[in-house]
């Protein structure tokens, strides 16, 4: 029995090789595949089966172009519909990979298809759970994102709650857990940063499992202090569900090197997005006029989907040197397929072409002090809630980063503003995005709100962020 755990940082996902005497399932894969055929072609084995735990909002899957290439079945849980051959497991049915056996155990809450499937070793003992959004280390999967007319977050919070009192909870304590997310990941609210623990670790810490615990009091703990879910979520889930362009035809259409002649015209003529994916100390000493920049060097994927609102934008890309089909394959990770190309030679190409370059103030921590003690200036915090709530620069203005779009409104134009996150990534995006809307009196602090607490300036008390 192999099993490995492929672990996406910036996505916060885990898919899943099972293998067993030449025999392989793949749980939850990636969209780009090779991988893992790769991965069995060395180990002479054939992927028999593609196993989804449900239809995942937050990245596109490849179980489509896997399925495609090797000619194993995609299986999904009950109930699930799609618009590409899949075999719909029954609850309790049993899949053989070799000598082991994997049990399909419905587990509805987080989706109505979500299922757990339950790895039994070649002796018939339960040996792992590959959990899905169903149960993570310390919290559980959100259940808001697959609301319908006849269903309410409400009616699905009560579904995991039965699902994990009498499906997982059951399992012996040694049973290992393998979880498709970690921690920050939007599909749940207090992800551990483990990604691999034991069932009975889960009993005693996790909130959710509590036994002593109502349905009553599982449903408004679950739903309590969920924030909205990205703008991209239902996007994505809707692809998994009716497919994709083949990945290898994104990459081909997409890791395009363009002059900067052509950039340009394909900027203008095609309405494309200029997406700066350098670090964002790069950006700050040099950037293209209204390009928007999310850094590779973070969370890259997440940001692009919660921010870049439509998921078929024509894009071009300002790349590090050879990160471009880095950038093609994870932007297309969350199903962004629409890259056009990207900028030859870079940025120093850029101005040995005579092209208008434009930079962003950026200050340290030290001389923001300085300011601030010496003018009334105006300060945007661009953290998320939580982060604020949690302690913040007295007379701070909060705007979260992830709302940028929708309260843009809350900025003025005619006003300098000082815009710091928590170490100085999502402080050059939100600078970035309100440049290009011809917000041009900003000024970020490098190191963000980490470098700021070392100086004097007044802040507000520290609130622990988990009575929040």
């Amino acid at each position: 029995m192999k099993i490995e755990q492929l672990y996406t940082g910036c996505l916060a996902q885990g898919a899943y090789y099972i293998e067993s005497d030449g025999e392989v399932a793949i749980i939850d894969p990636l969209r780009e595949t090779q991988q893992y055929i790769d991965k069995a072609k060395a180990n002479n084995a054939k992927i028999k089966y593609i196993l989804e735990t449900h239809f995942h909002a937050d990245f596109v899957s490849g179980h489509v172009d896997l399925a495609k290439k090797t000619g194993a079945t995609i299986v999904f849980g009950p109930g699930a519909s799609t618009e590409y051959d899949i075999h719909s497991a029954k609850d309790g049915e049993e899949l053989k990979i070799g000598k082991l056996t994997i049990k399909v155990l419905h587990t509805p809450g987080h989706t109505l298809e979500s299922t757990t499937y339950l790895l039994k070793d070649e002796n018939g003992k339960d040996h792992a759970i590959f959990s899905g959004d169903t149960l993570f280390l310390g919290d559980v999967g959100r259940p808001d994102l697959a609301i319908k007319s006849d269903v309410t977050k409400e009616d699905l919070a009560g579904m995991l709650y039965d699902s994990l009192r009498h499906k997982i909870m059951p399992l012996a304590d040694d049973v290992i857990v393998y979880p498709a997310h970690g921690a920050g990941s939007a599909c749940g609210k207090n992800l551990s940063k483990e990604t691999v623990g034991v069932l009975g670790e889960q009993k005693k810490t996790n909130y959710a499992l509590r036994e002593d615990m109502s349905k009553e009091e599982f449903i408004k703990e679950v739903l309590d202090g969920i924030a909205p879910p990205p703008q991209y979520f239902a996007k994505n889930a809707m692809m998994n569900k009716v497919g994709y362009d083949a990945f290898d035809t994104v990459l081909k259409t997409g890791d395009i090197p363009l002059n900067p002649e052509e950039f340009e015209a394909m900027a203008n003529h095609e309405s494309a997005l200029v997406l700066d994916v350098r670090p964002q100390g790069e950006f700050v000493k040099g950037h293209i006029p209204n390009s928007i920049f999310i850094g590779l060097n973070g969370s890259f994927a997440p940001w692009v989907g919660a921010l870049i609102t439509d998921i078929k934008q024509p894009i071009v890309l300002v790349v590090p040197e050879g990160k471009s089909a880095e950038a093609v394959t994870r932007l297309s990770r969350v199903g962004y397929d629409n890259t056009l190309g990207y900028l030859e030679g870079g940025i120093e190409a850029w101005k040995a072409a005579g092209k208008d370059i434009e930079t962003l103030e950026s200050i340290t921590a030290d001389e923001f002090a300085d300011r601030a003690k010496e003018n009334d200036i105006n300060i945007l915090d661009v953290r998320k809630d939580g982060e604020y709530q949690s302690m913040h620069l007295e007379n701070a203005q909060h705007l979260s980063l992830d709302f940028i779009n929708e309260k843009m409104n809350e900025v003025n134009k005619d006003k300098t503003y000082y815009i710091h996150c928590a170490g100085g990534y999502r402080s050059v995006i939100a600078a970035s995005i309100l440049k290009a809307r011809g917000f041009d009196k900003l000024v970020d602090i490098a190191g963000g709100f980490g470098a700021i607490k070392k100086t004097d300036l007044p802040t507000t008390d520290f609130v622990c962020p988990s009575t929040l």
